[in-house]
């Protein structure tokens, strides 16, 4: 059984894409498929229990899939067109597809490992991949191919270890790292007494009160991170920030972070 905060940001993602028949459809059709929601749950046990790291489970891809198709949104409202729409072979439409497939799924490699879980969520992607998308177009083989490609792209770029290019891929790579606010940390502190190498990160992101995406003014994407001490800064500059140099969407955003009450400081 799907839990109560699932439950809510599935239905925050619904009412963002509830214009869109086809992004509504899609949505709908992967929040109840089965398999997906095994592999998102076991992959947080995996994540959690066994190796000790944050939330990395359905919880955590709702979410980096609801940044998603907010900053995508954005986009378009701002006048920037997408990778797919600038090549002119696909539609925005097609890209915000990728986009929610490859958010909902990026993480699932981590049911068989951390390292290069990324490649795994990409194996473990295709069926899914393939029946959600037979189900959207049956009879459109050539947007099949193209947004498969293009969301294979961006669950094997959500680490900012390969070189990605698309627009939609950045994305995803920016909404990933937006994820970082002390419900994810959570867990695993309750779990994890003794201290041990990599437990900056847990406690950094324990320091994220809020991060809130909105239209910037000096660029399209506004991103703002509210922490409650100064071990956030680990967070914003050794996740987030490195993830967003290393996206093609770069350009399109601003960054601030402070601690509550204090002026914030400008990256972007």
């Amino acid at each position: 059984m799907k839990s109560i905060k699932e439950q809510s940001i599935e239905a925050k993602i619904i009412k963002r894409v509830e214009n869109n028949k086809v992004c509504f459809e899609l949505v709908n059709f992967l929040f109840n498929d089965e398999e997906l929601q095994e592999l998102q749950e076991y992959a947080n046990n995996v994540s959690i229990k066994r190796l000790g790291y944050n939330d990395h489970g359905p919880v955590h891809m709702r979410q980096v899939a609801g940044n998603a198709i907010k900053m995508l949104n954005i986009l378009q409202r701002t006048g920037i067109k997408t990778s797919l729409e600038t090549e002119e072979i696909g539609t925005f439409e097609d890209s915000m597809c990728a986009v929610i497939l490859a958010s909902l799924m990026h993480d699932i490699g981590m049911s068989i490992t951390r390292q290069n879980h990324e490649d795994m969520s990409a194996i473990l992607a295709q069926p899914i991949i393939d029946r959600a998308l037979m189900h959207i177009f049956p009879d459109n083989v050539k947007k099949r191919t193209i947004i498969k490609a293009l969301t294979t792209e961006a669950i094997v770029g959500h680490m900012s270890s390969k070189k990605i290019n698309s627009v939609e891929a950045g994305i995803i790579l920016i909404a990933d790292g937006c994820d970082m606010t002390k419900g994810r940390a959570r867990i695993p502190l309750s779990i994890n007494k003794h201290p041990k190498v990599g437990d900056i990160h847990k406690y950094s992101a324990n320091a994220i009160e809020r991060i809130i995406i909105s239209e910037g003014s000096r660029r399209p994407i506004r991103i703002d991170v509210e922490m409650s001490g100064d071990v956030g800064f680990f967070q914003v500059e050794e996740v987030l920030l490195t993830k967003i140099d290393s996206s093609p969407a770069k350009d399109f955003v601003e960054l601030y972070a402070g601690v509550k009450g204090e002026d914030s400081k400008c990256y972007l």
